[in-house]
């Protein structure tokens, strides 16, 4: 037979496009339109249902950038379609762009009640399956005029409604009540269930060859002038092609609606509030006609503003839980980003995530659900195993850029070595459509293939949200089983992982350590206030928490501030999503951060100042947030004063010794010729001309000289920076090609000589940015700060500070959540050298056996680690990535003013890193205050106090969250400053697991390298 393939496939192309899809919609009507353009942010329905309409005619220009218009649209179904399947199809002027980037509405009846959300590819309510003649039809329109901001990662100022403008962004195409032709409607879901496989079977399958024919015998009984006439009849010609079974061996695919919904990226947080309602109304309408449906959706924190702002929509969901179509997932209170959260933070995002979805829909959530963050903490096994989880989701991994996952179904290890079983579907999309390439390539990619035979495919419209569609599940009935594809189920994500669990479990392999995306790196350091915002806010929590349990254990009339700290902690959890604290959002979202974090820190600190209050004293003392003791030099009134504080407790300044003119530790300065020579008991430093570091000497070690032969330390080097297409998000490999050192100094001054401190102030101009930054060593300190004040005026630069250090190290270490990842400092492999640019919390550290230095930071998470070989041998280089200028999707990111202090800490071990980060990120608090004993002290410092807290259920427990820090055993005992009647081990969630054991003496404590450890303590 001649290959006349091309010849039907084109005649197919042209009758679908130019015939059969527009002949889905018969007969249409306008409706008739009005409008009223709401002043300002969003407004409620009943506000909308009072405001003033005008006329409005289709074609007409609306929709200034960020706005909102109510549109009433009415109309009566025409006599003649008695009995028909009527629909209100509505086009506010949608363009190209997909669902969630561009103009959006809910449709809601007469009275207000919301019905359903419209997109792009959902434009349609249906008004009646079938219709009576002469039936009104009143319908209230809510349209968002959000502008598509992201164009080709090009600059625009649309990312803010400050500075948007007022040119309307849409022209509205039409409005219309119309017959939809079921028929017709079927047989397009038919051909493109079948043209979609075909084109994916090789042609020498018999396969393909019956479906074409099938195919073009469909043509030849259409009469494409006559469409819905003929409809039925071509579709019989397909039936018996559709009707084929799937082969027995075909890959099996867990189908769950799915509607990622970012809760901030190219809109502010407000307009999510909206997107999840849209999405929420469409599935639970969805859900009426299928009801095989299941819709997995994750993040609380957006049920709860649906339950906050939708009532009607929230009574759905709750039918919709308990029908079987809705399947709460996540385990979290935001789909948050995965690395920098703090080790609590992460942990709070499952005690609020697990805790809402109990206590308001009845759910004991099972799984992490993390499709799109960049990259997984090696901390998340254990921690999901402490919050009851049982599975872990990712999708992201597929976007590496130089390696691929070995994996599709595994065994995640972290850490602790606790283990967690984890899907990555190799749909390689958490948007899917039920297309024929994606179920494909779902059975091509899957790694396990001989072992397992079972992926999870999520599918509907998301990242802007919107949800499955009718037509996606019309193509999954089709695709249940189905000769030539894979076998399609919708089921809920527990389903999937019981039964894949059940088949391969017992063989799966496993991944130890980290999920390192292998893009997207420059999210630990864009929009570098936001994530001070949430370092800081983190911290001041942690005190927070810690005074206000110190104060209702001595002063039985205060009223611990349960309410407002539970508020506080959603409000930063929130903050955390994957393109809010990675700095990936539209300038209005990080300006309204920006402000949010300055109301949290001041809020926090009222709470703090007045719990402190209630401790009792009068005398200013000096209270210590961190578990460890302190030696430190504070500023108070004017004057510097040596203090030594216990780890969670205080200590009077007027007992302190060591003030500006006193005995004691002590601090000096010498001018050499052209250098500052600042020494302590630990430390002698000398500052060039320049401003850099030439030596750095550790009295400790035998005057061990810190920096590489030849080497200046505190180098800014500013590269360009030009990520090939994700702006805010890359930071590409080429950028190390070009460096420029900023070497040249405009002024270096020696502004404090001691005795308790020195510092020398230096000060540089680069392009039309300035950088001051003053060098601080205190007596009695360990550690060399570099205090840092910059107006940023850069265009696409990112600057790095850099400390060539004298250190044979094989591998960098940096804190992670509870405890810290060893990563290499070489690049053998693609895997090492993909990891060119890595995330450290509060401190990273190099070593080599016998010795190892430190950097540590108040704000920092971005880091890269290097080999430098010198004349002497091999040296590391410890570089800080401090800030970046990329234009989109904000263009004037990090621009202006930012403060932020990073340290060199010479002579560390891992413990003494530990105990430095948090002493720079918990500095004293001066207050008037009594001598605290410690509300809890551990014996063994290897064991790290994370939080002491008062119990989430009110009942006046203590909850103590520690862990092992130092990567060992640990054997300690723990003593409360409090009578304790008894003591739990505890899950995250504060549910008992076993006893403690008790004594006389304390809680005796054993714990793993790493391992996390909840107590509740029963007060007598």
């Amino acid at each position: 037979m001649h290959d006349d393939r091309h010849l039907v496939e084109g005649r197919l192309d042209r009758a679908m496009r130019q015939f059969v899809r527009p002949a889905q919609y018969g007969a249409r009507v306008p409706l008739s339109m009005s409008v009223w353009h709401a002043p300002g942010e969003p407004v409620p329905v009943a506000e909308a249902l009072e405001g003033t309409y005008e006329p409005f005619e289709t074609g007409t220009a609306w929709g200034k950038p960020w706005s909102t218009s109510w549109f009433r649209l009415e109309g009566r179904v025409p006599e003649e379609w008695q009995g028909r399947h009527v629909e209100a199809v509505v086009d506010p002027g949608f363009s190209g762009q997909g669902p969630g980037f561009q103009a959006e509405g809910l449709l809601h009846d007469a009275s207000g009640v919301p019905l359903k959300g419209i997109h792009p590819r959902n434009r349609h309510l249906t008004i009646a399956a079938r219709a009576a003649g002469g039936e009104p039809v009143r319908l209230l329109l809510e349209a968002a005029a959000n502008p598509t901001v992201l164009r080709d990662f090009e600059p625009t100022f649309l990312g803010d409604v400050l500075t948007a403008g007022d040119r309307p962004n849409y022209r509205f195409r039409s409005a219309d009540l119309a017959v939809l032709d079921e028929d017709v409607w079927h047989l397009v879901l038919d051909i493109e269930v079948l043209s979609e496989l075909m084109h994916e079977l090789d042609a020498d399958r018999a396969r393909r060859h019956d479906i074409l024919r099938a195919l073009e015998r469909m043509l030849d009984a259409l009469d494409l002038h006559d469409v819905p006439g003929t409809a039925s009849a071509a579709r019989a010609e397909l039936a018996e092609v559709l009707s084929r079974p799937a082969h027995a061996s075909a890959h099996r695919i867990s189908a769950t609606g799915h509607a990622h919904i970012d809760s901030a990226w190219l809109w502010p947080l407000r307009e999510t509030v909206r997107k999840a309602s849209r999405t929420f109304a469409n599935v639970t309408a969805l859900a009426r006609d299928y009801p095989e449906l299941v819709f997995a959706c994750s993040q609380a924190q957006q049920y709860a503003w649906v339950k906050e702002h939708q009532p009607h929509i929230w009574e759905r969901i709750k039918k919709a839980v308990a029908d079987g179509n809705w399947s709460p997932v996540g385990s979290m209170w935001v789909e948050s980003d995965a690395n920098m959260p703090g080790g609590e933070a992460l942990a709070r995002q499952l005690v609020h995530g697990k805790r809402f979805f109990q206590e308001e829909l009845g759910v004991e959530t099972e799984e992490i659900w993390l499709p799109d963050s960049f990259g997984y903490t090696a901390a998340f096994p254990q921690l999901a195993k402490l919050a009851g989880a049982k599975w872990f989701l990712t999708q992201k991994l597929s976007w590496n850029q130089t390696n691929k996952m070995p994996h599709h179904t595994f065994w995640w290890e972290g850490i602790d070595g606790t283990r967690v079983f984890t899907h990555f579907p190799p749909v390689d999309t958490y948007n899917a459509q039920f297309h024929a390439n994606e179920l494909a390539r779902a059975e091509r990619n899957f790694a396990e293939k001989g072992g397992a035979s079972h992926s999870l495919v999520p599918f509907g419209w998301g990242d802007g949200g919107g949800g499955p569609t009718r037509e996606m599940l019309e193509k999954a009935r089709r695709l249940r089983s189905l000769e030539g594809s894979p076998r399609v189920d919708i089921e809920k994500p527990a389903a999937f992982f019981e039964a894949a669990h059940e088949e391969y479990g017992a063989k799966a392999p496993v991944w130890s350590g980290e999920l390192y995306l292998e893009m997207h790196r420059a999210t630990y350091t864009t929009q570098v206030k936001t994530k001070q915002g949430n370092r800081r806010s983190e911290h001041a929590l942690r005190e927070a928490e810690l005074w206000c349990t110190a104060a209702a254990l001595h002063d039985p009339s205060y009223a611990y501030p349960y309410d407002a700290l539970d508020r506080i902690w959603k409000t930063v959890l929130l903050h955390q999503f994957h393109d809010i604290l990675p700095g990936s959002s539209i300038a209005w979202v990080h300006r309204e951060a920006r402000e949010t974090y300055a109301q949290v820190l001041t809020e926090l600190d009222g709470i703090t100042a007045d719990a402190v209050r209630h401790l009792g004293g009068t005398e200013p003392s000096a209270l210590n947030a961190s578990p460890y003791a302190r030696s430190e030099v504070v500023a108070h009134e004017g004057e510097l004063i040596h203090v030594n504080v216990a780890g969670l407790g205080s200590r009077s300044l007027a007992e302190a010794s060591g003030r500006t003119h006193g005995p004691g530790a002590h601090a000096a300065a010498t001018r050499e010729t052209g250098s500052i020579v600042l020494a302590n008991e630990h430390l002698t430093v000398t500052i060039d001309s320049d401003g850099l570091l030439t030596s750095v000497r550790d009295l400790n070690h035998a005057g061990r000289e810190v920096l590489a032969p030849g080497s200046r330390g505190n180098l800014l080097q500013l590269h360009p920076d030009h990520p090939t297409q994700y702006d805010a998000w890359d930071l590409d490999a080429h950028y190390r090609h070009t460096r420029t050192d900023l070497t040249e100094a405009e002024s270096v001054e020696l502004v404090e000589e001691g005795p308790l401190r020195v510092s020398v102030r230096v000060t540089r101009s680069f392009g039309t940015s300035r950088i001051t930054q003053e060098y601080r060593l205190a007596a009695d300190s360990r550690r060399l700060d570099v205090v840092t004040e910059i107006d940023w005026q850069e265009s696409e630069k990112v600057l790095k500070a850099a400390f060539p250090l004298d250190v044979h190290a094989e591998r960098s270490s940096a804190e992670i959540q509870f405890g810290h990842v060893n990563r290499p400092t070489h690049a053998n492999t693609g895997w090492d050298a993909a990891r060119y640019e890595i995330c450290a919390h509060r401190w990273l550290r190099v070593a080599e056996e016998g010795y190892g230095v430190a950097v540590v930071n108040d704000s920092t998470y971005g880091h890269d680690v290097t080999r430098a070989a010198h004349d002497e041998g091999l040296g590391t280089t410890v570089r800080l990535t401090l800030l970046r200028a990329p234009h989109s999707p904000d263009p004037e990111t990090d621009l202006g003013t930012h403060r932020f202090t990073y340290a060199l800490l010479p002579g560390a071990t891992t413990g003494d890193a530990v105990a430095e980060g948090l002493a720079l990120n918990l500095p004293l608090r001066i207050a008037p205050a009594p001598a605290v004993t410690p509300l809890v002290t551990v014996d063994d410092p290897a064991v790290t106090v994370e939080s002491v807290k008062l119990a989430e259920d009110r009942s006046g427990d203590v909850v103590v969250r520690l862990y092992e820090s130092r990567g060992g055993r640990a054997d300690a005992t723990l003593t409360a400053a409090f009578p304790v009647a008894g003591a739990d081990e505890t899950d995250l969630l504060e549910r008992p697991l076993r006893a403690a054991d008790t004594s006389d003496t304390g809680l005796a404590l054993s714990l793993r390298p790493f391992q996390i450890l909840t107590l509740r303590l029963r007060p007598v």
